[in-house]
């Protein structure tokens, strides 16, 4: 593999292929995230077999982990040089970075951190009011809540985001809408993986007059860049666990 050429494993935390979207979706997105990549990148969309068929609250997030950091720590091994956790909350991150040494990075983390860049506050779409503390949360441990200008709901369910896309759209539209006049937005997240695989971030920003961040692209660019510099996440801040510094197996943690 030459110096510019990188592989990155997009990890979808729940059985897409065999749900509602299916496999010909993971497919269409593998294909926009390569479209994205820079030349000598690869990116690989894995599912994981063991999780709900979409994540809407912090319940279906925590069901996840464990079978996603599986798939992490497998793809490590099988040589990838980065992961991306294919979910905006995140889920198992932390956890994820503790039990690897490649960069692993998040949608959310990765796009609150380049939206605090680009003005002085920022907003976030999300799915149903119910996540918007969640959201709120998220933005804290990115450390970019002073920046947070507000969190809106669309209302619209993860799994028909898809379905009228045009309806999808005018609706993000509306809502980036008042982000922006009521609430002072000067940047915009599209909170929810499947939002930003709908690819009209640049529709959005044109209508608004505010940077609209995919957050899909967010973390792709993110991870290259970390791959590129040689960089990966601190263990003084991501600790290997005791115990498996100690020759316990990841499987015997599990064990009662």
């Amino acid at each position: 593999m030459g110096d510019d050429e990188m592989r990155i494993a997009y990890v979808v935390p729940g059985p897409m292929s065999k749900g509602p979207m299916g496999l010909k979706e993971m497919k269409r997105r593998e294909a926009l995230l390569n479209a994205w990549a820079f030349a000598g990148t690869e990116v690989s969309v894995i599912d994981v077999m063991d999780g709900p068929a979409s994540i809407e609250s912090a319940y279906e997030e925590a069901l996840c982990i464990p079978a996603t950091i599986d798939v992490i720590m497998r793809c490590e091994r099988d040589g990838f040089d980065a992961a991306i956790i294919g979910c905006f909350g995140d889920p198992g991150l932390e956890a994820a970075r503790e039990l690897t040494t490649m960069p692993v990075v998040g949608p959310c983390e990765s796009s609150l951190l380049l939206a605090a860049s680009l003005g002085h506050k920022l907003s976030v779409l999300t799915i149903f009011e119910s996540m918007v503390a969640g959201q709120e949360l998220l933005a804290y441990r990115a450390g970019v809540l002073e920046k947070l200008a507000s969190v809106r709901a669309t209302g619209i369910p993860v799994l028909d985001l898809m379905k009228n896309p045009d309806q999808t759209r005018e609706k993000l539209i509306e809502t980036a809408t008042l982000c922006v006049k009521q609430d002072r937005a000067d940047a915009l997240l599209f909170g929810c993986m499947t939002m930003s695989f709908l690819d009209i971030a640049d529709e959005v920003s044109a209508a608004v007059g505010a940077p609209a961040i995919n957050a899909g692209r967010a973390a792709l660019k993110h991870a290259e860049t970390l791959v590129s510099m040689g960089l990966s996440h601190s263990k003084t801040a991501y600790p290997m666990p005791a115990k498996m510094r100690a020759g316990q197996s990841f499987e015997a943690l599990r064990v009662a």
